[in-house]
């Protein structure tokens, strides 16, 4: 048993914490694929208690409630990750980013543009050039503020990092609209290094009623996978129609 707190550093909504900074606190000590699944908003600046078993943990804010549960996964419930793009189409595709042009979730620690380097990640995925539609990429070099004592990042900063280009993909795909994040289920191949340039990308993989479902992957700059995930979305309000 531990007792943690997601600071206000860590949001994702203003009010809450980052969906996939969170699941990756719910997985760091299990080994393997594993699944975390969000039950509730993480508070931020309140203590939370986590509790680690051998294959599972369980989240539990200030008044007992369960808030998040981490557990062992299978390889068949990761995704098939997509041949990536060069770092060069990933830079192109940043420049593509939504977020550039509007203004989503300016403080997120993922993707918020607010955030300044070594505080937020920073990530702003787009487009890849003559892909399908959704399949997105940028590029993203780990700041050395989130390396633990060995100079690598930590799971939950890559969880992190691999949370909102699920989000966007769908976005590119049907239009702007507003989800949190469920459920994760991943794998860390290989944590990378500070000051790493890394390639981080997304795709849709299907939509059922309010479920959208998405791949995230995490690449070295010459193509080597690092981190896969498959997350399920819950979507908030109905997709607008693109203009």
């Amino acid at each position: 048993m531990a007792d943690v707190v997601v600071t206000q550093q860590f949001c994702g909504p203003p009010n809450s914490g980052n969906g996939g900074y969170c699941c990756g606190l719910l997985v760091a000590d299990l080994q393997g694929p594993v699944t975390a699944v969000l039950k509730a908003r993480i508070p931020l600046d309140v203590g939370l208690r986590l509790d680690v078993g051998e294959q599972s943990t369980q989240l539990f804010d200030g008044e007992g409630n369960l808030i998040g549960v981490g557990r062992a996964a299978s390889f068949e419930e990761l995704p098939v990750v997509p041949q990536p793009p060069s770092l060069d189409q990933a830079i192109a595709a940043e420049t593509r980013h939504l977020g550039h042009s509007a203004r989503y979730h300016p403080i997120c620690f993922t993707c918020g543009p607010d955030r300044l380097e070594g505080d937020g990640l920073r990530v702003f995925p787009g487009q890849i050039d003559d892909a399908e539609p959704g399949y997105l990429a940028c590029p993203w070099v780990p700041h050395r503020n989130f390396a633990d004592e060995d100079g690598l990042m930590p799971v939950d900063v890559i969880w992190g990092a691999l949370d909102c280009p699920g989000y966007f993909s769908w976005v590119v795909k049907e239009g702007r609209h507003g989800a949190l994040l469920g459920t994760m289920t991943g794998e860390v191949l290989r944590r990378p290094a500070a000051d790493e340039t890394c390639i981080i990308t997304s795709w849709p993989i299907a939509r059922e009623g309010r479920k959208e479902t998405s791949g995230v992957a995490l690449h070295s700059s010459t193509g080597e996978i690092l981190a896969r995930a498959h997350q399920v979305w819950i979507v908030m309000s109905p997709p607008q129609a693109k203009p």
